[in-house]
């Protein structure tokens, strides 16, 4: 065998252990194929949700940072609720609410003022945010309605 030969094999052998041993660094980058999905929100219970009625309704609220969201995408084409705050617990300094076009046409919300949000008729779920001053940490209640129209 040649020596240049031979030499070339022992350079070859020394890079592959050099780079074989510094693969323990890398094994913790971010590959792009290694993502894995984003976590489920976590349900709170902020606020009591009722319907008009008193009766308890059954729509998640997730923290979407410092917004409290209600979760109407399951929502029928006509409906209403009562949103209170805790005993004890205040209003969220934002609040919004998923709803999915195409199901709901508009959102009425009732507080310290009366604001109606329009829905487009197609498209993803979207959070439609309350302006300030819809409700105050004085409010007692909100009243949601709904309708296709």
């Amino acid at each position: 065998m040649a020596p240049t030969n031979r030499r070339k094999r022992v350079g070859l052998a020394a890079a592959a252990a050099v780079l074989l041993a510094g693969c323990s660094p890398f094994s913790a980058m971010r590959w792009p194929w290694s993502h894995q999905s984003p976590a489920p929100p976590v349900a709170v219970n902020e606020l009591i949700v009722t319907t008009a009625s008193g009766v308890a309704a059954a729509f998640p609220q997730y923290w979407k940072r410092n917004t409290l969201l209600v979760d109407l995408h399951d929502a029928s084409q006509e409906g209403g609720l009562v949103l209170q705050p805790r005993a004890g617990g205040a209003w969220p300094v934002r609040l919004a609410f998923r709803v999915t076009p195409g199901a709901i046409g508009v959102l009425e919300v009732r507080g310290d003022e009366r604001v109606l949000l329009p829905v487009a008729q197609a498209g993803a779920p979207v959070d439609l945010e309350l302006a300030p001053g819809v409700y105050t940490a004085t409010t007692a209640q909100l009243k949601v309605h709904w309708s296709s129209r």
